[in-house]
Formats: C-alpha cells, sequence, structure tokens
C-alpha cells in the first residue's frame, strides 16, 4: 500500500480542512492560536496608531460613550477618542502581544506529530525575527532556508478564515483587561495625589523669618 502524501489543503475549497491526523497535531493547533494573537495586536496597534493621531489634531477631543467596544469589535468608522481611550488601546495592544509571545515561548514544550506541524513550529520561529536585533545573522537566514526547504517538499501550512466571533471575542478579551489596568492605575494615582495633600496640610512647610 502506498503511503499517504503529507497533503492538507483541498484543492477548490474556499476554506481549509486539515486531515483528521493533523487537526489533532499540537504544533498546527499552537500555530493557529499564535496568528489570531498577532493579528489581534496588529488590530489594535491600528486602533491605537488613530487614536493618537486624533489626540495630535485636538488635544482637548472629548471621551466616548459606552458603545465604544462595540465598534472596536466591528472594525467600522473607529471614532475613539480621548486620552484615555488611547492608554486603554495602548495596553490592549501589549496584551494581545504579550499573549502571541506566550505562545512562541511554548514552542519548546509543543511535540508536533507531522511534517506540516514542524513547519508550523519553524513558521512561528522565523516570525519572530523581527523582535531580534540583527536577523540577518546566523541563524536566521539559515532556519528561513530550511523551512523553505520544507515547505517545497510537505507543502506550507493550511490557511483558514478567521473566525469574526472569535476576533470580536479576543479584542473584548483584551479591551476589558485594559480598561480594568487603566482604571486602576488611575485610582492608585488619585491615591498617592491624596496622600501627599494630606501630608502637605498636616506637615506645611514653614517659611524663613
Amino acid at each position: 500500500m502506498a503511503a499517504k502524501k503529507p497533503t492538507v489543503l483541498a484543492a477548490g475549497r474556499k476554506e481549509t480542512e486539515l486531515q483528521p491526523a493533523l487537526l489533532r497535531d499540537p504544533a498546527l493547533l499552537l500555530v493557529s492560536d499564535w496568528q489570531m494573537a498577532r493579528y489581534i495586536s496588529l488590530l489594535l496597534c491600528r486602533v491605537q496608531q488613530r487614536l493618537e493621531s486624533q489626540i495630535m489634531v485636538n488635544p482637548g477631543i472629548q471621551g466616548l460613550t459606552a458603545d465604544s467596544l462595540t465598534r472596536v469589535q466591528d472594525q467600522t468608522a473607529l471614532s475613539l477618542g480621548g486620552p484615555r481611550d488611547y492608554a486603554v488601546a495602548r495596553e490592549a495592544e501589549v496584551f494581545a502581544m504579550t499573549e502571541a509571545l506566550k505562545f512562541q515561548d511554548s514552542i519548546p514544550e509543543v511535540a508536533a506529530t507531522s511534517l506540516v506541524g514542524v513547519i508550523a513550529k519553524l513558521e512561528m520561529i522565523v516570525g519572530a525575527d523581527r523582535d531580534i536585533g540583527d536577523p540577518t545573522d546566523f541563524p536566521w537566514p539559515h532556519i528561513a532556508s530550511v523551512l523553505r526547504d520544507l515547505k517545497a517538499i510537505a507543502g506550507g501550512l493550511p490557511v483558514g478564515r478567521r473566525s469574526r466571533e472569535r476576533t470580536r471575542s479576543d479584542i473584548a478579551k483584551h479591551w476589558e483587561s485594559a480598561v480594568k489596568l487603566v482604571a486602576a492605575l488611575k485610582e492608585e494615582s488619585a491615591a498617592e495625589h491624596l496622600i501627599q495633600s494630606a501630608s502637605a496640610i498636616k506637615f506645611p512647610s514653614r517659611g524663613l523669618s
């Protein structure tokens, strides 16, 4: 009996379908989560950049109504504004990127069960070279060459459609975490200011006679 080819793409299909054995490959599941985390961080980065531009144009812009998060999730006509929203977007992006980095850090603990899974792990490693001081130095070009060889032999990774529901859910998760963080930092700042004010009242500075 001839060995089965490691083909993971169904020709002519709009959506990628993984063979059952490959679907259970932990490395493929890991790279899927990693790609989604990077995609979410890119969306939030764009929101942050738009907010930053708005603040630069109009520093006195007013805050938002309660439907701000919905507009971010729908990615339509983002009309966010105000320093607070910028701070939230910035922290949400950090949360998303941190999640992507955690997926990268877990590569050594994940064992690929297929050749395509090995390609998936290498894709993540090569994809992280933008964070390296000099990605043209050894061993990054060499790892990239190995990845190209493997793709030529076994084919590339399956590319599926991103779930709109997953995108909205992940953005909401990071946005809500960022809102809590910004609120906590604001409360901490207010508490420090209150303590400083109380100390100034209790121990007023005395002028020199």
